[in-house]
């Protein structure tokens, strides 16, 4: 496994396969978030109040926002585009990193729903400063510049692609 740029592999193949492990488990939490929200199968989304029930997937969470961005997230409960955007982030992110595919765009779209949640889970109550989604942010950066993808993943294929080599930033 190589950075862009190397010239020799600065990863173990133990390493490699760890982290592909670690990939394909973040790349799961986000489908098994989106499946949940989807299908309200009563672990985070409550039965019968799934997207597909016509329920808003995100109201709860921004409703219960606190800290000095509370009010923006508050303001942002019930617009129509939100959960939207939500749902397509979360499956979006979740394909990318099980797959081992744009695993770039996955970093940033990733690091930013990451940390637009950390913000909204102000004030933290176990660690004031870090948490779980701070650490989540790390990690999909840290998948992006390993290109962890090419372990169990199809990121030696996905960068073989034509429009990935003439768009490098899809990698």
């Amino acid at each position: 496994m190589e950075p862009d740029g190397a010239r020799h592999p600065v990863i173990t193949t133990a390493a490699g396969r760890a982290i592909g492990v670690l990939r394909i488990a973040f790349g799961l939490t986000f489908l098994w978030a989106f499946v949940d929200k989807l299908f309200g199968l009563g672990y985070a989304t409550k039965s019968g109040k799934g997207w597909i029930d016509g329920g808003d997937v995100t109201a709860g969470f921004l409703k219960g926002a606190g800290g000095p961005l509370g009010s923006f997230y508050h303001s942002l409960a019930g617009d129509w585009w939100v959960s939207p955007l939500f749902m397509i982030g979360l499956a979006g992110i979740g394909l990318a990193l099980t797959l081992g595919i744009g695993l770039r765009v996955a970093a940033v779209a990733g690091t930013l729903l990451y940390l637009l949640m950390w913000t909204a889970s102000m004030p933290l109550e176990t660690n004031p400063v870090l948490d779980d989604h701070i650490l989540g942010a790390l990690t999909v950066i840290v998948f992006a510049l390993v290109a962890a993808g090419n372990v169990w993943g199809l990121g030696k294929w996905w960068s073989s692609l034509d429009f990935v080599r003439k768009y490098p930033w899809l990698r």
